[in-house]
């Protein structure tokens, strides 16, 4: 695939797509074998389980809202105007607790299968079909899979 100039209007995605995974809506901005970037909208109370990508780099650049990240074994927090850099091979879990929508946009490289995944887990409704299609596409989801066994807020 080859890169097309040209500007990507907000709201929209490559050929109007638009994937509904898990209640998270992902708008494709490029795609190409090298790069694979797409808005996030989150809403609120939504999160996506602590997971791998063995052979990609992950980057989120919050747009709008704040998120609570799990690294690695570590809690941590980013907000509007920040960069997440998630090295390939490095569990991370991402949660929106905030009582708020979250914009984002993420973009891996290399592209890998990630696209193919999100065409396969478009209006998906279970996480464990989630979990269990992901690793054929080079995902891996670390159990747990639910939000309330990550986080411990005070």
């Amino acid at each position: 695939m080859s890169l097309k100039a040209g500007v990507r209007s907000k709201g929209e995605g490559i050929d109007d797509v638009h994937w509904n995974i898990l209640g998270q809506v992902y708008s494709p901005k490029s795609i190409t074998d090298e790069c694979f970037s797409w808005h996030a909208l989150l809403p609120s109370e939504t999160f996506i389980p602590s997971h791998v990508h063995p052979t990609q780099d992950e980057y989120i650049h919050v747009l709008s809202g704040a998120l609570d990240l799990v690294i690695g074994q570590k809690q941590t927090h980013a907000q509007d105007g920040d960069l997440i850099c998630l090295p390939r091979g490095v569990a991370h879990g991402i949660f929106n607790n905030t009582g708020h929508d979250v914009s984002c946009l993420f973009w891996v490289t290399p592209t890998g299968k990630l696209v193919d995944l999100f065409r396969k887990l478009h209006n998906m409704g279970r996480p464990d079909e989630v979990v269990a299609i992901a690793p054929q596409y080079g995902v891996e989801f670390l159990p747990p899979v639910r939000a309330a066994d990550y986080l411990h807020n005070e």
